[in-house]
């Protein structure tokens, strides 16, 4: 045994005696009645402090397995980072690169191949669709101009009722005349047909329905 060792165990045999001295002290101390309302009150201290630490080493463990799992959802945040800046540097030389819809020919000897690309690269211009104009709903100041013997056939709601019927007629017509023949279902395409069997000379660029 080494003095180290030695000097380990005298400190350890004299920290067993000093405590058994203390307790000796506190029993002779609690067998005085007037020490032992303040012992008791001490105990309850004691019973207090004692939970409150336990909840303070729940909330601990709690505080760590979030740490924990902070730290995972960081590592693996920085994880995907490093690989997504790694696919970032090293894009595959074969994968297609995004290109414009016509490339420009030098000028010069190869005018003549541009005139003749031009052609193929150009679209074709989106076909108008011309706005569909819908009756204007009536206001009060115009509600109220009427004659008194026409306002009592009709009230004002279910006059601007039956204009936005009106108006969800046009919309309804003119969104058939508007839609591409093949796409078109049997009914709808039937309704197209007596729709521009309707059409005269007088109605071109008008809008109405019967």
């Amino acid at each position: 045994m080494t003095s180290s060792d030695l000097e380990d165990l005298c400190f350890h045999i004299n920290a067993k005696i000093s405590s058994i001295k203390k307790c000796i002290l506190l029993r002779n101390i609690g067998e005085d009645e007037r020490r032992k309302a303040a012992l008791h009150k001490i105990g309850n201290e004691v019973i207090l402090i004692h939970e409150l630490l336990n909840k303070m080493e729940t909330e601990v463990k709690q505080q760590e397995k979030l740490k924990d799992l902070l730290k995972k959802i960081q590592n693996t945040a920085e994880r995907d980072q490093k690989e997504a800046q790694h696919l970032l540097e090293h894009i595959p030389p074969y994968l297609p690169k995004p290109t414009q819809s016509c490339i420009a020919v030098p000028t010069g000897k190869h005018e003549e191949q541009t005139k003749a690309v031009e052609p193929e690269c150009a679209k074709k211009p989106a076909r108008e669709t011309k706005p569909i104009k819908e009756a204007a709903l009536i206001t009060t100041e115009e509600f109220e101009s009427v004659p008194a013997y026409m306002k009592g056939r009709l009230t004002y709601d279910q006059i601007n009722a039956v204009v936005q019927e009106m108006n969800k007629a046009m919309v309804a017509k003119y969104k058939i005349l508007s839609q591409p023949l093949k796409s078109m279902s049997v009914p709808v395409r039937n309704l197209y047909d007596r729709f521009m069997e309707e059409e005269t000379k007088d109605t071109r660029g008008i809008f109405f329905f019967l």
